[in-house]
């Protein structure tokens, strides 16, 4: 080989081996398994959603009949901070005395919940009662919207609130199917899911995106260019752009390894997913490796850490605050912290 042939051969490998031989980063796990459990009231399940006041206080989560309860500290504990019109008009909501999915259609059931800091406001995602709104000292919610256009609310679920506008981003997870009949949306590969936007304005609610197949959390971006929707079915990210060339534009960000529920900002301009229920797996046979129950994306969509908890648990919500991770359960009695 001559002089010429062998020194563009050296260039060539010194262009090529730093991609070549980039290991991918690699994922980190994070174990829940020793976070510290704090206990809903008895009677109640369900911290489906956790949200943070204006002054850190917190967290709220909405539970299983009907109520937004405050986090008070170790000394006051649990308060009822929210509460639907029905909830103290109807004695089954606070008598305890049959199960809650045969009561929530009447009581409510406060899925999504978001803070408005300029005015400490709570918006309230209700299956049930439609998108809602209670004032910073709580009290029975107002009712702001129960339909987009002439086609009412159905499952009122994941929602977001854009802190500049007000504007408040949130899905119905379908226009056939109440919550009581999520598993039918799944069984039937039901497509008719929305993406809505209520403008704090004009106090109108506009659908952004239709004929989805079970929508569910949703956050606006750290730089509010686009809204990341979470699918629970089919096991994906996908975000609709707000702003820029994109605008209007539905696209997909990631492919989940498990059912998402709600989606939160992280500190780093990602996202936190929590995640109900993992992929089905091909060999099912052998024992999954580690129990999934959430992961973090990266802004571009990359999986970048994972949480792992013990079999059986499942996370609705994984809200960051302070360096902290709050873990919210559609169907545990208690709120971790790691």
């Amino acid at each position: 080989m001559g002089r010429m042939a062998s020194l563009l051969l050296a260039v060539a490998l010194a262009l090529l081996l730093p991609t070549s031989f980039c290991a991918a980063e690699p994922i980190k796990t994070t174990p829940t398994l020793w976070s510290f459990h704090l206990p809903l009231p008895d009677g109640v399940i369900g911290a489906e959603s956790l949200a943070f006041d204006r002054r850190g206080q917190g967290p709220y989560a909405g539970v299983s009949d009907g109520r937004v309860l405050k986090w008070g500290g170790s000394a006051l504990g649990w308060t009822t901070f929210a509460h639907s019109a029905n909830y103290r008009k109807i004695p089954l909501c606070t008598a305890s005395v049959v199960p809650s999915e045969q009561t929530e259609s009447m009581c409510g059931r406060p899925l999504g919940l978001q803070f408005f800091a300029m005015t400490g406001d709570l918006y309230i995602a209700d299956a049930y009662m439609g998108l809602m709104k209670v004032g910073p000292n709580g009290g029975e919610a107002q009712v702001l919207a129960t339909q987009a256009g002439d086609a009412p609310f159905h499952f009122v679920n994941g929602l977001d609130v854009d802190q500049a506008t007000g504007d408040v981003y949130f899905t119905d997870s379908s226009a056939i199917y109440p919550r009581r009949f999520n598993t039918e949306i799944m069984m039937n590969a039901d497509a008719t899911g929305r993406l809505l936007k209520y403008d704090a304005r004009t106090k109108r609610v506009t659908v952004l995106k239709a004929d989805l197949p079970y929508p569910n959390g949703v956050a606006v971006s750290n730089d509010r260019t686009h809204v990341v929707v979470a699918h629970t079915v089919p096991c994906q990210a996908f975000r609709y752009w707000l702003k820029g060339p994109k605008a209007g534009q539905y696209e997909l960000l990631a492919d989940l390894p498990g059912y998402p529920d709600n989606v939160r900002r992280d500190a780093r301009g990602g996202y936190w997913v929590a995640l109900n229920q993992e992929k089905a797996r091909l060999d099912a046979t052998a024992p999954p490796a580690k129990h999934l129950v959430g992961v973090r994306l990266a802004v571009d969509g990359a999986v970048v850490e994972e949480l792992t908890a013990a079999k059986g648990v499942t996370l609705s919500d994984v809200a960051e605050k302070d360096g902290q991770l709050w873990l919210g359960s559609i169907e545990l009695d208690y709120v971790g912290l790691v």
